[in-house]
């Protein structure tokens, strides 16, 4: 599953046209030194919230101002840039970086993120199932079957199931009803955090039920690595792939704890 935010090294320039990748492309410098001594938030009490560095509002890669809706979500942000030592760590402000990109290029063509988590529904992780073992089926059922419910009752969109791996086309008025349920929340930060999501989990419809509190984000990065679970307690783990999964998770966190603060 792709994951957009991990690896700022790949992909073409600034020029890129994807506005996702073209922000994480302007996040490709050096690693600074930390040049302020305080970070904080402020605002007036109806927002927005600015963070601020040593009292000087701090801007995105570029060189937006580093605003946000919520005094949670700028909260979040001035906590990261506290907790840095004498060099900035980027990797480590997963925060940070999902709101940088969030300002710098979702907010610039909002469709073409919004029409990328679509894609993922129309193929989305928990509509394809394994015919055998049995108990790998009923785990994919458990921990997925609720969230087709949840997806029915909430939006009215009904999924086709396939086994294995072959395609399954779903229905137009499934995912046109999937697309009305996203263009509602199309505010870049909202919809950088579901997309960060969608692409670590492989599916747009885990990611659209935490962001609506039906399952929480532990609970959706569970039902999202059923396979991968079920292959790992058969045949073990790697040190390697599980600091990958690590750095994954984290990365979903964020965005979780981002859509969390955007209601506070």
């Amino acid at each position: 599953m792709r994951d957009i935010l991990s690896d700022l090294d790949n992909g073409p320039g600034p020029s890129d046209a994807d506005p996702m990748r073209r922000a994480q492309n302007q996040m490709r410098q050096p690693k600074p030194r930390r040049f302020y001594k305080d970070a904080d938030v402020d605002g007036p009490e109806e927002g927005p919230f600015s963070v601020t560095l040593d009292g000087k509002l701090a801007r995105t890669p570029g060189r937006n101002p580093l605003r946000l809706p919520t005094r949670a979500a700028a909260r979040l942000v001035a906590d990261e840039f506290a907790a840095q030592g004498e060099m900035l760590e980027p990797m480590e402000m997963q925060v940070t970086r999902l709101v940088n990109t969030a300002i710098d290029g979702v907010t610039t063509d909002p469709q073409a993120v919004l029409e990328d988590v679509l894609r993922y529904a129309s193929s989305d992780l928990i509509c394809y199932r394994a015919d055998a073992p049995q108990g790998l089926v009923d785990r994919q059922a458990d921990a997925w079957d609720p969230v087709l419910d949840w997806v029915r009752s909430a939006i009215h969109a009904r999924f086709m199931l396939a086994e294995g791996v072959m395609h399954v086309e779903q229905p137009r008025e499934t995912i046109a009803l999937v697309g009305a349920h996203l263009a509602d929340r199309a505010e870049p930060l909202r919809l950088a955090a579901l997309h960060v999501m969608t692409t670590l989990m492989g599916s747009a419809l885990l990611a659209l039920a935490v962001e609506a509190g039906e399952l929480s984000a532990e609970e959706a990065w569970a039902a999202a690595h059923v396979d991968e679970d079920w292959n790992i307690a058969r045949w073990g783990e790697d040190a390697e792939a599980a600091a990958r999964r690590a750095g994954r998770r984290a990365e979903m966190m964020a965005a979780a704890a981002l859509l969390d603060a955007l209601r506070a």
